[in-house]
């Protein structure tokens, strides 16, 4: 899928692990999506980890990524698994999932 004000789109489907929870990771995951206009959402696990399935372009996309594999200031990302996938172009924005 392409954007038509931009290159290939891509969606990545992203889980995190270490200290994710209770550092501000949802916001931090969501600033830096609505700064590289990546669409998506972000959410805490119950075992611990953060899940974030994105979509944007591949450069966004690439910034996006690792910027979250830096995590916030308090975080301390240990884990990281991205698959990617097909985009489908469903998200309008990037929203935190409660």
């Amino acid at each position: 899928m392409s954007d038509p004000e931009g290159g290939p789109r891509t969606r990545a489907h992203i889980f995190l692990s270490g200290r994710v929870h209770g550092v501000a990771f949802r916001y931090f995951a969501q600033r830096w999506a609505d700064s590289l206009a990546v669409t998506g959402w972000v959410r805490n696990l119950g075992d611990g980890r953060v899940e974030v399935l994105a979509e944007g372009e591949e450069e966004s996309m690439d910034a996006f990524l690792a910027r979250l594999a830096e995590g916030p200031r308090m975080a301390r990302v240990e884990g990281f698994e991205v698959r990617r996938e097909q985009a489908t172009g469903e998200f309008r924005g990037f929203r935190i999932v409660y």
